[in-house]
Order: C-alpha cells, then structure tokens, then sequence
C-alpha cells in the first residue's frame, strides 16, 4: 500500500491539533525570520501571524547562540529541565566568551539539572571556543559550518538552522525518526537517513513545524512503547507498522 498518500491529510491534521509554537522550550525561543534574517539581500517573511507574550518575550531576550546553547542542553533531558536550566544559565552569561570565562565548577553547577551535566560542560566550552576562534564569536549559518564543530550533530544543527535564522529544514529527533516509520513513510534506521528521506517526500510549506508537531505528537499520543491509538487523530491513516501493543 503507498502510505505516502496520506502525509497530507496527516499533516493537515496534526497541524491543527499541535499547532507549535508556544509548546516547547526551543520553540518559545525562536527567533521570527523577519526580525533576525537577510539573505542574500532577501527578507525571509515570519511564517507566524499571532504570538503570545510569553514567545514575544522569549524572542526578544533570545539569540542564535542562546538557541544553539539551550539545543545542547536539551539532549537526553526532559523539555521543562531544559527551561529551568537554560533560564539559570542565561541569567549568568549570553554570549561565547562569558562561558569560556566560567569556571568548569561554575558551569556544572549551573547545568547540573539537565543531566550528563559533566560531559554538556565540556560541550560547551569547545562549543562556545570553536564559535570565538573560528567564526568571530557569531553562530555559524549554514549547516556544513555547524557540523564541522565536535559536538554539534545534524539535529542541533537544523534546528539553529530553522529556529534562529528562518531556514526551511527538517530537524529529525527520535519522534521525527520513529513516527515516520511507523505511518509507513520512510523505512530508515537513522535520524540522518530519515532527514534524507522526509526532505523527499513532506512538501515544504510543512518543514518549518514538522518538527515541533511530531515532537509533541510523539510525547502525548505516539510514544515508543505501547502508544495511545485508542485516542489518536490520526488512527486511521496509521498502519502501525512496528507496533506490538497499543492503548
């Protein structure tokens, strides 16, 4: 059967049911592509009409690097550590140099509570070196330059690519990895595959919320283990591919 059939009405679907933007912490922080880029020479427009207050506060104190830091945090962490810590550590510093300026100690303390906080402390720091030496203490634009910093993998790299500098990419984490499969979209075995594959195939105008749709999506109803079929929206349209038990 071509399950390919059905991302439109999926999307269409699932868009108005998780409709993004004030629903995590990375998505309160981004940046509105109006206000933060030119390229080329070319205004990129806001794909958002209608903002909170708390977004348009998130916005105007947030940065690509601060975007860049809290995406870091955030690996194998649950979303509301990564706002407590992220918040925590932004009270102390903004900008590359004033992380390379804490002391190891100093940071640890400060991102303890998001876990792995020894090895995210050194992330950092050659994160935030890396930035300073080699890109005039600016967040690099484009992917090929973000990858070629040690601790900095695709998904973190899309997703500074999309939520600070507007760009249409697809950050695939393990929801926008797993769900695809599961609706029979793509048959990977990695994120990096799945990326590949999804660019192929989901139509653009979809890529700048698929992300913070599948994620939420994949938390509340689609989970990996035993995932809530009996109240998905999109039941119908899910051959359930890999599924052993549901509720």
């Amino acid at each position: 059967m071509n399950y390919l059939q059905n991302i439109i009405p999926v999307m269409e679907t699932l868009s108005k049911k998780y409709y993004s933007n004030e629903k995590t912490t990375l998505n309160r922080m981004r940046i509105k592509p109006d206000h933060a880029t030119f390229i080329g020479g070319k205004e990129k427009k806001s794909p958002f009409s209608a903002l909170g207050k708390e977004r348009e506060e998130n916005q105007r104190v947030s940065s690509p690097f601060k975007i860049l830091i809290s995406c870091l945090l955030s690996l194998r962490a649950r979303d509301e550590n990564t706002e407590k810590v992220s918040r925590q550590l932004f009270e102390v510093i903004s900008t590359p140099e004033e992380i390379s300026k804490l002391s190891d100690k100093k940071l640890e303390k400060l991102i303890y509570s998001s876990g792995h906080y020894k090895k995210k402390t050194q992330v950092l720091k050659h994160v935030s070196k890396e930035i300073i030496e080699r890109f005039n203490s600016q967040v690099p634009r484009t992917k090929d330059e973000l990858l070629s910093i040690k601790g900095i993998g695709p998904k973190t790299a899309n997703i500074v690519l999309a939520f600070a500098f507007g760009e249409s990419v697809i950050p695939v984490d393990t929801h926008c990895h797993r769900i695809p499969n599961r609706l029979g979209w793509v048959k990977t075995k990695t994120p990096e595959k799945t990326e590949q594959e999804l660019n192929k195939i989901i139509p653009k105008k979809y890529w700048n919320e698929f992300n913070a749709i599948f994620v939420q999506f994949g938390r509340e109803i689609c989970q990996p283990i035993s995932p809530w079929c009996s109240k998905c929206p999109i039941n119908n349209y899910c051959p359930k591919i890999g599924v052993v038990r549901s509720r």
